[in-house]
């Protein structure tokens, strides 16, 4: 069974995030980060699980800053004044505190960027000779990303981007709808409905993921369950590939293509020229999805009123707005 819009906005998405960006103040300067489009915008369908490293391992507010020392690969984290080195009680805190946000089953995380603990990525780390490179992950950070390759993952900065930000949010409504999938006895027919599904929006990512992905669904005797590591962990990855003006574009020409005999010639010059003005950056994504959408509803088709791609998140969340 594949999640609507208004059944997923029945059941919150629930991330993890950094708990200074919710305005807690846990840095290392008694202060906090607070994000509104997180608290505000987000908020309205997240259930935010507040994560602080430094804190939750046992360390004060305020507190001596911290910096990544040694290779990027696995870095030390060291006091800046003192040359403490608190590697090892973050790396133990984290394995247990991974374990509980297993139990919580997170369908995201928002990391505070450059952050010692939490950074994603292009973190600075100092080598022995103090030189300085942009290239490590925070220590937990690496540490969730590694024991969940599926969650999406993204931090403040990121989010500021519009290609990023609609791309994070299509993947964690997508993984949302897969885990709601897994509760159930999924079997082929499931299986192949939710890729049906999802058709259009992987068309805008990845092509080559999509041909993919069909392979694994045509077999006469599918075993779902057996396929559906293989399965998600294709799809992830497609799905991380970030959708350009160009594949968009060929998508939305492939919807119109559903309408050849209902639209007049009139209808059909001036979607056409709406997926043109899309195309040449004189109008956001919203504009031709939302037309496009009235066309399906009016038209009853059945076939794109299933695809995720026209409808991938909450319309509030105004991710495809600036994109």
């Amino acid at each position: 069974m594949i999640l609507t819009g208004a059944e997923e906005m029945m059941q919150k998405i629930r991330i993890g995030v950094s708990a200074c960006l919710l305005g807690t103040r846990v840095r290392y300067d008694g202060g906090q980060k607070r994000d509104h489009y997180i608290t505000d915008t987000l908020g309205r369908y997240f259930e935010f699980v507040p994560v602080c490293p430094e804190v939750e391992c046992g360390l004060p507010v305020p507190r001596e800053p911290m910096h990544l020392v040694g290779v990027p690969e696995d870095p030390r984290l060291i006091t800046i004044h003192t040359g403490i080195d608190h590697t090892e009680k973050m790396k133990k805190w984290a394995i247990d505190r991974l374990t509980q946000l297993s139990e919580r089953g997170l369908d995201g995380f928002i990391f505070k960027s450059r952050s010692p603990s939490s950074g994603m990525q292009g973190v600075e780390v100092s080598d022995e000779k103090g030189v300085k490179t942009r290239r490590g992950s925070g220590i937990f950070a690496r540490a969730f990303m590694d024991r969940f390759p599926l969650v999406p993952v993204i931090d403040d900065v990121m989010l500021n981007d519009p290609a990023l930000r609609e791309n994070y949010l299509e993947r964690v409504f997508v993984i949302k709808r897969w885990v709601h999938l897994m509760r159930t006895e999924v079997n082929a027919k499931d299986l192949i409905e939710f890729h049906a599904a999802h058709k259009l929006l992987l068309l805008a990512h990845s092509p080559r993921h999509l041909t993919l992905l069909g392979r694994y669904v045509a077999g006469p005797n599918i075993d779902a369950r057996g396929l559906s590591d293989l399965y998600v962990r294709t799809m992830m990855e497609g799905l991380k590939r970030i959708a350009t003006t160009k594949k968009q574009t060929n998508v939305l020409l492939h919807v119109l293509g559903y309408f050849k005999k209902e639209l007049t010639g009139d209808e059909k010059r001036e979607l056409l020229e709406i997926i043109d003005n899309y195309h040449m950056g004189i109008i956001p994504l919203i504009v031709p999805i939302t037309t496009l959408n009235h066309y399906v509803r009016k038209y009853h088709k059945e076939y794109l009123q299933r695809q995720v791609y026209l409808n991938p998140h909450p319309l509030e969340l105004m991710a495809r707005n600036h994109v």
